[in-house]
């Protein structure tokens, strides 16, 4: 399982409310970031896993993918950052 969906599983943090963090990381990463903030997640597991997606940025594609939701609106916003 991606370590990000297993973090947030971990917390009890429900299926739906994890399809709607990826939907926000996916629309607007700055808002999800908030998002995930106020979770309740221990800071040092949420560290440990956010060093993760830094060092291996196509985590986010593979929990996306397992989720079944839509990368592109990813390679959208990353062409709008541009």
């Amino acid at each position: 399982m991606n370590p990000i969906i297993q973090l947030l599983k971990d917390a009890n943090i429900s299926d739906e409310q994890t399809k709607e963090i990826f939907k926000a990381l996916v629309e607007n990463p700055l808002m999800a970031m908030s998002t995930i903030g106020q979770l309740g997640i221990e800071p040092d597991k949420l560290q440990a896993v956010m060093m993760q997606v830094m060092t291996q940025p196509n985590l986010i594609k593979e929990a996306v993918d397992e989720l079944g939701l839509d990368f592109s609106a990813v390679e959208k916003a990353k062409e709008q950052l541009k």
